[in-house]
């Protein structure tokens, strides 16, 4: 499958957020990754759906919401109505993992399942055919410009060796310290959908840096 760049507005001028969507745009992003955070499960807390609604009146793209906050079943429909493409929810917080999946589906949204650090990717294996992405995050989240975590090459490809031996669609995304540096390993390790924030949005050329990422993982 092509390789997928989604910039994570979570380092965007969010005073500019359409200025700043369509930089990445000319450069050629595939989606707009939106990073939900509610200082509880996580320690930060940014934007909820009427930014989401923003986000979605400004670009054609794929607008790839996810969740990182506590109970997040209670506002699923918000995310939903605000224009959310796909809606992730991380297995270390939903209880019925089953039932929030398909509920996302039954909202309209493609559903995806997010495991931190520490988290196995086995712990997702009971849902894995299911979702429509499983979102492996390479660093503690909670905060932008964080370092890879290299253990998590070892998760990228046991998700792989799980999507290719039972000949699943799913989506591996992976979110965190990725950069010019290390985008090509990851890649090769297995992911197909990139999340970049500060390489993206903090670069002072935010098209070029979009451009220059892109063109190392089609290659």
């Amino acid at each position: 499958m092509n390789k997928l760049l989604a910039p994570s507005i979570l380092s965007a001028d969010m005073a500019n957020l359409a200025q700043q969507i369509a930089l990445v745009e000319k450069g050629g992003a595939d989606w707009i990754h939106c990073d939900v955070m509610d200082g509880q499960f996580v320690p930060n807390l940014t934007f909820g759906p009427i930014v989401i609604e923003a986000v979605k009146k400004s670009t054609t793209l794929p607008v790839d919401v996810h969740l990182m906050i506590k109970n997040p079943d209670n506002l699923l429909e918000h995310f939903a109505k605000s224009g959310a493409d796909y809606l992730v929810v991380h297995q270390e917080e939903v209880v019925h993992l089953n039932r929030t999946i398909t509920k996302i589906r039954e909202l309209g949204c493609k559903p995806g399942v997010a495991i931190n650090p520490s988290t196995p990717v086995s712990s997702v294996r009971e849902v894995i055919e299911l979702v429509d992405l499983v979102l492996i995050m390479s660093v503690n989240p909670g905060f932008g410009g964080q370092k890879f975590i290299n253990q998590t090459f070892r998760k990228i490809e046991e998700a792989a060796n799980i999507k290719n031996s039972f000949d699943l669609d799913f989506l591996i995304q992976v979110d965190g310290g990725i950069g010019k540096d290390n985008i090509v390993s990851i890649s090769n390790a297995g992911c197909e959908v990139f999340v970049a924030g500060n390489a993206v949005f903090g670069k002072e050329n935010i098209t070029a840096a979009t451009k220059e990422l892109k063109q190392l993982i089609i290659n």
